[in-house]
Order: C-alpha cells, then sequence, then structure tokens
C-alpha cells in the first residue's frame, strides 16, 4: 500500500511494478484529484501557463486500486485506518508529504500547496489587486513575481534581514533589487502578528492594507496520523539511510520522510521535486529486502523575477566563494567550500552549467583552486587543484 497520492506516491508504484511486483497496489490520497507534480503550481499554473500537472503516469497500465479522496487517519502494523475504514498491508510506503504552517489571526489567508490553491490564488490576482505575501523563502518569491506580473500591487513581509535567509543566508540580500526593480514593497526584518481582515497586523502594532494575504512561511510534515502508532517521528518520519522506518515492511520518502545520510552524518528532511522524484527507487528496493542506500547531494530550484535560481549541497560552515558581481552582472554564482577547499555547495543565477558541474563536484570530493573558483569565466569542471 502507498499512503500519500502526490509525485512521491505515483514514483513508489512505478517502482514496485519495475521490479516485478505483480501483487495488489493500492495508492490512496486524501485530494481528489489525480497525482500531480507541485512544483509547477507557483510557477506555470499561477502564470497562467496551465490549469494541470498532473503527472504522466498510467495508474490502469500499473493496475493500481486508487482511492482519491481518503485520508490516513491511524495506523497499526498491519493496518491502515483511513476515512474509508480500514485497509490491510504487508508492504507500506508513507509519502503524505507537509502541510503549509499558517499564522495567528482570523481574517483569510492563503497557502499554496495544492492544485486548488494555486488556481484559487490566480483567479484572485487582477491589476489593482492589494496582495500581501508573507514570507520572502523560495514559495514567497515566486507568488510575488505572479502576482506582479499579472498587476497586483504587492507587499512582503519578511521576519529575516535578507530574502531566502534560511536557504542561502547571507548571500540572499543580492536579490533585494529584484523585489526592488519589480516595484514590490519589501518589509525586511518585519514580523507578522496577525492576519486580519483587510491585511497583516506587524509586530510593532502598524498595518499592511491587502485584499489578498498570502501566507509562505514554510511547511510541517504531515505525519499527525501517525501519533500512537510506533514510527519513529522527529520532524518528519525518521528513517535509516535505506528510508526504512522503525515499523518492519513500512518505508517513507518524499517530504515527510527524515533520513539518516552518510555524507552528512546528520538526519535530513528535504522538501523538494527532486526528492520526491528520486527516493521512492531506493525506498521500494528496501521494501524488497534489498540494501539500497539513499544519500544524493540536496538539489533546489526556483524560478523568480525572470530569474532561474539553482541550489546544490548544504553550505553550513563553509567558505563562501563569490562567482562574478551581482551588482554588475545578472548572472552570477557562489560556491561554498570546506576546510580542505573542497566544494560543499553551488548557487548559480541564470548559470544552468555551473549547477550541474557543481552538483558532480560536490559528489566527487575533490580539492578546488579557490582562485579559479572565484573566476566566472573559468568552468567549473575546470576548477580541479
Amino acid at each position: 500500500m502507498v499512503v500519500g497520492a502526490g509525485l512521491a506516491g505515483v514514483r513508489s508504484v512505478e517502482a514496485l511494478r519495475a521490479r516485478g511486483f505483480a501483487g495488489t497496489i493500492t495508492l490512496i490520497g486524501e485530494e481528489r484529484h489525480r497525482p500531480y507534480d507541485r512544483p509547477p503550481l507557483s510557477k506555470a499554473v499561477l502564470l497562467g501557463g496551465t490549469d494541470s500537472t498532473v503527472v504522466d503516469s498510467d495508474l490502469g497500465a500499473l493496475e493500481v486500486s486508487f482511492r482519491p479522496g481518503a485520508a490516513a487517519k491511524g495506523l497499526r502494523p498491519g493496518v491502515v485506518e483511513t476515512t474509508e475504514g480500514e485497509l490491510p498491508y504487508d508492504g507500506l510506503v508513507i509519502a503524505t508529504g507537509a502541510r503549509p504552517v499558517r499564522l495567528l489571526g482570523d481574517g483569510p489567508q492563503h497557502v499554496l500547496r495544492t492544485i486548488d490553491d494555486a488556481l484559487g490564488l490566480r483567479a484572485l490576482f487582477a491589476p489593482g489587486v492589494k496582495v500581501a505575501v508573507v514570507g520572502a523563502g523560495w514559495i514567497g518569491a515566486e507568488v510575488t513575481t505572479a502576482a506582479r506580473r499579472a498587476g497586483c500591487e504587492v507587499t512582503v513581509v519578511e521576519a529575516a534581514d535578507v530574502p531566502l535567509a534560511a536557504a542561502l543566508g547571507p548571500v540572499g540580500a543580492w536579490t533585494v533589487p529584484w523585489y526592488e526593480q519589480a516595484g514590490v514593497d519589501l518589509r525586511l526584518g518585519t514580523a507578522v502578528a496577525s492576519v486580519d481582515h483587510g491585511g497583516l497586523t506587524l509586530a510593532g502594532g502598524s498595518a499592511v492594507e491587502a485584499d489578498v494575504v498570502v501566507t509562505g512561511v514554510g511547511v510541517r510534515p504531515a505525519v499527525e496520523w501517525l501519533a500512537g502508532s510506533g514510527i519513529g517521528l522527529d520532524d518528519g518520519v525518521v528513517t535509516d539511510e535505506h528510508l526504512r522506518t522503525s515499523l518492519p515492511g513500512v518505508v517513507a520518502v518524499g517530504d515527510c520522510a527524515a533520513w539518516w545520510s552518510r555524507r552528512y552524518g546528520r538526519r535530513l528532511r528535504v522538501e523538494h521535486w527532486d526528492n520526491a522524484l528520486n527516493a521512492p527507487e531506493v525506498a521500494v528496493a528496501s521494501l524488497m529486502g534489498e540494501e539500497a542506500v539513499y544519500d544524493p547531494v540536496p538539489y533546489f530550484w526556483s524560478e523568480q523575477f525572470g530569474h532561474m535560481v539553482q541550489y546544490a549541497g548544504r553550505h553550513d560552515g563553509g567558505r563562501m566563494v563569490m562567482r562574478g558581481d551581482p551588482g554588475a552582472d545578472p548572472k552570477w554564482g557562489a560556491c561554498w567550500v570546506d576546510d580542505r577547499d573542497r566544494l560543499v555547495a553551488v548557487l548559480s543565477v541564470d548559470r544552468p552549467r555551473d549547477l550541474v558541474q557543481g552538483r558532480r563536484l560536490i559528489e566527487g570530493g575533490r580539492p578546488l583552486d579557490v582562485e579559479r573558483l572565484a573566476d566566472p569565466a573559468v568552468a567549473l569542471r575546470d576548477c580541479a587543484a
């Protein structure tokens, strides 16, 4: 059985069939839609480029018993309790994803997590509409991009001192001009006290008037249904490097899985499409008795204000080396190296080749020539010491 009908869930089904599993597969999802991709929601859907992001997978050919609109309520060994009754399982893939965090207040606030969220927001965006976006992270920036393109008047409120602070740290400051050039009122270092009818009340007592409030301050793993099940929970479903949980015959994938990484020597939970796409292959292999290991270099991307922003790795404790001058060249990047001059993270802005080559260098773990690394004219692959 697979619980969760997003990308990670449907890829798990495909992996089971690809490995020769011929038994019954039940796929349940609390939404009433066919499985779909989430990254385009804040991009193509919100911008009006498409109305559907359905995953290209033939559930009929996969011989899956798909139950949309069925939500998991509890788990005990061998049985998943759902809103449609109890369903037995021999092997279980948990792929229930995450839910957006909402702010205090009795005013209406929108989040962006589902296709219905995206279509609903798009219908509200129109010239002159006042939109308040809480959070200048990946989602906040993409929502702001779409709202401005629709002609909305946008105010972005961010508690940190720079955009993308949680993901990129101080380097996020180089994206501030993008907001200014787009005509966005960006308020940094500003906390929100509550969402009210008519807008926001800020921590200092002042107000931001808005017709539409969009909250983009993060998500939490959707694992409340596992309370009391015996499965280890700690910022998601705790798994080992094989994506196995503490219950026999149960694995977890996607946004809800907190797996042990050999590479980083710690537990990771990554909320991104790349994880949902690739983790199911390892989880299913583990479920079928193999010793596959999941240990990728984390990867993220975002399309905002006409720029493609890509990031791979983890820069915690790394020394930053800029590639190019963000104040003079719209195409720039940054690298982080450890105390042995090995690449640990790479950020590219409209330099996709840097991302591809940088990710390979991170995986290889070879020392680099830092002087060459700082020269944007030198390809990253040519920076080996």
